[in-house]
């Protein structure tokens, strides 16, 4: 085996993986069956850039898959050199890498396992500047990834997913935050009562919180509304709009002023504009 086809830091004969056998079985189910990822506590990684973030955040990789069969770019390489000591690296056949890569005219060098994080409100580390969005039983795994693409963007310390929902660990989902799953502490919860909870706990050590919902029967205008401290904006379900348990959580709701023959926006970009309207109240975060 040449120096440029083997995996970095690994004493011994590096593990191979290149028939559909048991282990790629493993791999096709955590990208299509929701049971299996959660029963496993973890997910499977695609792209450049959101393998990129995972690593660069520290995110915990159990396995690094590369094509045992082809040279790596140096984007490849570097990126196995960077892998910690404990991630498992194998060489997978090129054919099987293409059916696990989610693109049909692209064969991915690196695919990723990545383990789940415990769903803990407190990942959010809330602070006096603390701007976190709660998606209220969101239907579709693309809205969630475009959320908290847009929450990394302008500077959001958290999503929480509450309720019945798709799964943020979804391909579709990660695909859509371009890799900010990675950036942005995402955490789900049952209901809205384990957001009321942490918010009375937060409110008990002196962080006042507000908890900012959005409804086109909103009482007040979003540009009208201060929200410069420590606020959790909520975004309701795309179809029914907040539940009435988050309603009674909300300290006060705002509308989007919009025109044209649209009735309502979609629900991540919604969510997007109210970011960008809390991110320009608070001077837009710097990079």
């Amino acid at each position: 085996m040449s120096q440029q086809h083997r995996a970095p830091r690994r004493s011994g004969p590096p593990l191979r993986v290149t028939t559909r056998n048991a282990r790629f079985q493993q791999w096709q189910a955590l990208l299509g069956n929701r049971t299996k990822r959660q029963r496993a506590g973890e997910f499977l990684v695609q792209g450049v850039r959101p393998l990129t973030l995972a690593l660069d955040h520290d995110w915990p990789l159990r396995e690094v898959l590369y094509a045992g069969d082809r040279s790596p770019s140096r984007w490849a390489r570097d990126f196995l050199d960077r892998v910690p000591a404990e991630t498992t690296r194998i060489a997978v056949a090129s054919e099987l890498l293409h059916e696990l890569g989610g693109k049909e005219d692209t064969v991915p060098e690196l695919l990723g396992v990545a383990a789940m994080p415990e769903d803990r409100l407190d990942r959010m580390s809330p602070g006096p500047d603390f701007l976190g969005v709660a998606f209220d039983r969101p239907i579709t795994p693309g809205n969630i990834g475009t959320l908290v693409r847009s929450a990394d963007a302008f500077g959001a310390h958290g999503v929480v997913v509450s309720g019945h929902a798709a799964d943020i660990y979804d391909p579709k989902s990660l695909r859509a935050s371009t890799g900010s799953l990675f950036a942005v502490p995402v955490v789900r919860v049952p209901s809205p009562q384990s957001v009321a909870d942490w918010a009375k706990e937060l409110r008990g050590r002196g962080v006042p919180l507000r908890i900012v919902g959005t409804d086109e029967r909103g009482t007040a205008g979003l540009t009208q509304t201060d929200l410069t401290g420590p606020v959790l904006v909520v975004i309701g379900n795309e179809t029914s709009g907040m539940s009435g348990a988050w309603r009674e959580l909300c300290d006060e709701t705002v509308s989007i002023p919009i025109g044209g023959a649209a009735s309502s926006l979609n629900a991540a970009a919604a969510a997007t504009v109210l970011l960008y309207e809390t991110a320009r109240q608070r001077g837009f975060p710097s990079h």
